[in-house]
């Protein structure tokens, strides 16, 4: 293949909160797109704007450079490769493959080896960052894969990024993605459990969250995150449901290098509790909610 340009074709599967913005993106960087979601109305935005929406994942990897997916899980990754109509089938000799998912290593691997299997390249290729960055064209791509590969598609993905890191072979992107993820819930359960002991102390919520915000304690996530949680606003930038996901695959991956991730653990189970009080669906910041539900009358935060 030769190497990328505008003409290069590319196919993208998935247009939830996050594919949604990307595939824009890619739209707007003038290259030739096509486009599959299993809910055909997410689609909808691009077809008014000239995209070819396909009606399988083969039709729309069919005759594409470079496919890129993006979708919520193994479960549903492996589902559109290999599943009825699945995109490998369609994978031509020499086109680029790229998961961008947060899933597992053990399937990343698992899904090169079919890639190979078509004559194709592989790239696994998360990406940090929200809907927000997503549909500004500011994620960071964690690549996992060989640099040649890479190079071929940097033009596809820089239309998205801010940032594009090689870390090493296939699997580096999706492990360290899981384990920046892990971290991550591991801030959002804590500032939950702050803000939550805040209001049952009957502190004086905004002092005592300036103390914290200013502090070593003050992350740019637990400062959006407590910004949300006190508003409330849960509007979904990241669903709850996929923290807990990417934190039971932290534990997976852990497991597998004879570690045991306490922390990860901990707050799977604040997830957890979210998702068992019908939050699952709402933004990660959500999961101070049950906190909250749980504290006994007359106790609570001046918010003044």
């Amino acid at each position: 293949m030769n190497h990328p340009s505008p003409a290069t074709r590319v196919a993208f599967l998935g247009l939830g909160i996050m594919g949604g913005g990307m595939a824009h993106r890619i739209l707007g960087a003038g290259f030739p797109l096509t486009v599959y979601n299993r809910n055909p109305a997410k689609a909808a935005p691009l077809a008014a704007a000239g995209v070819r929406v396909a009606d399988s994942p083969a039709a729309a990897a069919a005759n594409a450079d470079v496919i890129i997916s993006m979708v919520a899980d193994d479960a549903a990754s492996r589902s559109l490769w290999l599943g009825e109509s699945g995109a490998i089938t369609a994978v031509a000799p020499g086109a680029v493959v790229i998961e961008s998912s947060t899933v597992t290593v053990s399937w990343v691997r698992e899904l090169a080896v079919a890639v190979a299997g078509q004559g194709g390249e592989f790239l696994d290729a998360p990406v940090t960052g929200s809907r927000v960055h997503a549909a500004a064209g500011e994620l960071n791509f964690l690549v996992g894969g060989p640099g040649p590969t890479l190079e071929k598609v940097r033009p596809v993905l820089a239309a998205m990024s801010k940032t594009i890191t090689s870390l090493g072979p296939v699997g580096s992107g999706a492990l360290v993605k899981l384990i920046n993820n892990f971290v991550c819930g591991v801030q959002v359960a804590a500032i939950g459990e702050a803000i939550a002991l805040i209001e049952r102390g009957g502190l004086d919520r905004a002092k005592a969250l300036e103390v914290l915000m200013n502090g070593a304690p003050g992350s740019p996530l637990v400062k959006t995150m407590a910004g949300r949680m006190t508003a409330p606003d849960y509007t979904p930038n990241f669903h709850l449901r996929l923290m807990a996901k990417d934190l039971g695959y932290a534990l997976q991956e852990g497991a597998g290098h004879a570690l045991r991730l306490e922390t990860a653990a901990a707050a799977l189970k604040v997830f957890q509790a979210g998702i068992a009080a019908g939050l699952g669906e709402q933004d990660m910041a959500a999961v101070i909610e049950p906190m909250r539900a749980n504290a006994p009358k007359g106790q609570g935060a001046s918010n003044k």
